[in-house]
């Protein structure tokens, strides 16, 4: 990867930008948008998009979502410790000892997840799962009025962790649920718009997915779309102790490639034509059984209006949900390129009724 796509890739991953506060990763989307695209704005629910292509026919949404799982204070009491809830779907369990980032009223506040030492538990509260209840935010503050110089109640908060390469292209960072998805969608437009593509091309980072697919929803009635792929990131199970997974989710290795949805969510003609892309420009890819609808912005986008013919393209993700995920960076690159060869073979005569 170049170093203006690693560059993009890290501002986006590290911007704080939990469900319903997606503002700063906005911003850096749309600026990095504004370099190719035909036009690019942000719309009253906070969802950014760029269009490439404007025009031309049928309309096709690529969606990755730009928020992230989070934390967001709800008290602060008399001694200036903040308490705390889970925006989108935490394990409790990574917090304890965490430090955090809130966006307060001044700017970045730096705290630290509080919790009595083990070493004061009793044996019956060892053997207890971890609740938000039992959890507090120090940030070092004297009282609650010097608390409430820097922090408000509803601020929100992300762990404290930011990008790093491992070996072999892997790299962590918390968040790439879902930012690697918009960042995808909006490098799969920019290869599209050098394809002469005869369809309109809506990239679009959605938000509050975490919090039940509410900005796929409202911008996919916004653009009305003949067709849609989200992107989003998907299990990998190659690691230990995911024998069993493999069952439930499939065989999924990361650096093997994009995974690409089968199911009552996808529409199969999509499907089929994705499949036939991955082959014909040598992409590796890997199929995901999806027997329902699915937890992604696939799922509202396929039930808007009349309905749309649907694709959901995954990433291979270790880790999901913890403050150290990890992609692979081939990965990123073979779905954006899969997704741009994929659209700009789709034009009017392009039939997606199932058969």
């Amino acid at each position: 990867m170049d170093k203006d796509r690693a560059k993009f890739l890290r501002d986006c991953v590290e911007a704080i930008s939990p469900s319903g506060f997606e503002e700063e990763m906005s911003l850096i989307w749309r600026r990095e948008a504004d370099k190719f695209a035909d036009r690019t704005w942000a719309d009253v629910h906070g969802n950014s998009y760029a269009v490439v292509n404007e025009g031309g026919s049928p309309r096709i949404m690529l969606a990755g979502h730009m928020d992230e799982i989070g934390l967001m204070i709800t008290y602060i009491d008399d001694k200036g410790y903040l308490s705390f809830t889970g925006i989108g779907g935490w394990d409790p369990q990574v917090l304890p000892g965490q430090r955090v980032r809130i966006r307060g009223v001044k700017g970045i506040v730096l705290g630290v997840i509080g919790r009595k030492p083990i070493h004061l538990l009793e044996a019956e509260e060892r053997k207890k799962v971890v609740k938000f209840e039992g959890l507090w935010v120090d940030i070092g503050a004297k009282d609650k009025k010097d608390a409430e110089k820097h922090v408000s109640i509803g601020d929100p908060a992300v762990l404290d962790y930011g990008f790093a390469p491992l070996l072999n292209d892997i790299v962590v960072a918390r968040a790439f649920d879902d930012r690697v998805g918009a960042f995808v969608v909006l490098e799969a437009a920019r290869l599209a718009a050098k394809m002469n593509p005869k369809a309109a091309i809506y990239a679009v980072g959605t938000v509050q997915e975490e919090v039940g697919l509410r900005g796929a929803r409202t911008s996919a009635f916004g653009i009305d779309p003949q067709v849609g792929i989200a992107v989003d990131v998907g299990f990998a199970t190659d690691t230990p102790g995911m024998g069993d997974e493999k069952k439930k989710v499939g065989d999924i290795a990361m650096g093997k490639g994009p995974i690409i949805a089968r199911g009552p969510n996808i529409n199969p003609k999509l499907f089929e034509l994705i499949v036939n892309t991955a082959k014909k420009e040598k992409i590796p890819y890997q199929v995901e059984g999806a027997p329902r609808g699915t937890g992604t912005d696939a799922n509202a986008i396929q039930l808007t209006r009349a309905g749309v013919a649907t694709g959901l393209i995954s990433i291979p993700n270790r880790y999901m949900h913890s403050p150290c995920e990890l992609v692979h960076l081939d990965d990123l690159e073979n779905i954006a390129k899969l997704i741009a060869h994929t659209v700009a073979k789709i034009d009017d005569k392009t039939d997606f009724i199932p058969s």
